[in-house]
């Protein structure tokens, strides 16, 4: 027997030809494994972005002087600062910041034209939300570049270098230390994997046994059926969170500066919007590899889009309104809200009314679904 022929008569021919006849009837399962990468390069591509840009900045101009309007006006050409408008008093700015509205401040003082003026050594400020040490990072070269710009322009319209520094003042996070920010971000990420991933895998396992179809026919009715699914996976996720609390404050030092109340309060939200989205996707996938796909699916955009590695101040528009539909995008503003900033419902309100808005569309979508699914 020739070569050839050994190769055509090899047993793996067969086996092959009935795997693709497999992957060919099963569309749904394909359809992800090929158009998946794709749309995830596209969104993702577009999204990731590193350098920090168009921080949203108050500005407290004490001296309202063209002088002081002309350093504000070099801060905002760096590109790293986005003018939003300008405060009052320092209570304003702090409240601003406080609820994210803004996260830097360039502050003026009343002398600073006429020391200026003088060659005392004129000085301003730049309040940054340190939080996120790529925010931060970007404050301190924009400002550092601005001044630059701006010494250099007055030392050539009146010949000689004036004295000019630029301050950065970090808040929150003074020692920019990443896992200040990374570990409250965790809570929110591993919540999102529980509730989706778990949630879903357990009720498509309940459809591939057969078990599901046994729980329909019992007095159960679909309300407590539905309910009793999901509350566990409410208390481990209340387990997990007070876990990641306990160790991000031993061994990483994570402050704990605002009401553990509020934040669990709040977490529930969260918690229920994600069970919705698991419940949404156990009635689209059949099989448990569907499942963890279309779970992985909603996973990545919560990671990548959220706010939780990247910025969203340096995404496209597009992007941060595809963000602004993530619960975790304002689950992320509430954990660092309370736990790095100390802030409390006055300032989370909008936060807390968006998860609650979206854990109700979500969840009375995916329960209407899942009742349609078991009838």
């Amino acid at each position: 027997m020739s070569a050839i022929d050994r190769i055509r008569r090899w047993p793996l021919w067969p086996m092959l030809w009935k795997e693709f006849v497999q992957m060919r009837r099963d569309r749904f399962t394909l359809a992800l494994m090929v158009g998946m990468p794709a749309i995830q390069l596209i969104v993702f591509g577009f999204a990731i972005r590193t350098d920090v840009r168009n921080l949203p900045t108050v500005v407290l101009d004490e001296s309202r002087t063209s002088e002081s309007r002309a350093l504000v006006a070099g801060m905002e050409h760096t590109g790293n600062f986005r003018i939003i408008g300008a405060v009052a008093g320092r209570e304003e700015l702090e409240d601003r910041i406080q609820r994210g509205q803004a996260r830097a401040a360039i502050v003026v003082p009343p002398d600073y034209a006429r020391d200026l003026k003088r060659g005392r050594g004129a000085q301003a400020q730049v309040i940054v939300d340190a939080a996120d040490p790529m925010a931060s990072s970007a404050a301190i070269s924009g400002a550092s570049m601005a001044a630059q710009v701006r010494v250099q322009e007055l030392s050539g319209a009146a010949g000689r270098t004036p004295p000019l520094e630029v301050r950065v003042r970090p808040w929150y996070n003074p020692a920019l230390r990443s896992e200040v920010y990374i570990v409250p971000g965790l809570i929110g990420v591993l919540l999102s994997l529980t509730m989706i991933l778990v949630t879903s895998l357990a009720v498509t396992r309940e459809r591939e046994r057969g078990t599901l179809e046994q729980l329909i026919v019992t007095p159960i009715d679909k309300l407590s059926m539905m309910l009793g699914k999901v509350i566990p996976f409410v208390l481990v996720g209340y387990v997990q969170m007070t876990i990641v609390l306990i160790l991000g404050s031993l061994l990483f030092h994570v402050p704990i500066r605002g009401s553990l109340v509020t934040l669990y309060a709040l977490t529930l939200l969260f918690v229920f919007a994600n069970l919705g989205l698991g419940l949404f996707v156990s009635t689209v996938a059949r099989t448990q590899a569907q499942a963890m796909q279309l779970s992985f699916m909603l996973l990545l955009p919560n990671i990548l889009l959220s706010g939780f590695m990247f910025p969203r101040e340096a995404m496209p528009r597009l992007m941060q309104w595809l963000s602004a539909a993530l619960p975790l995008t304002y689950y992320l503003r509430v954990l660092r809200g309370v736990l790095l900033k100390g802030v409390g419902l006055p300032h989370l309100w909008m936060e807390g009314a968006m998860l609650a808005l979206l854990a109700t569309l979500i969840l009375g979508m995916s329960v209407v679904r899942f009742s349609k699914t078991i009838e």
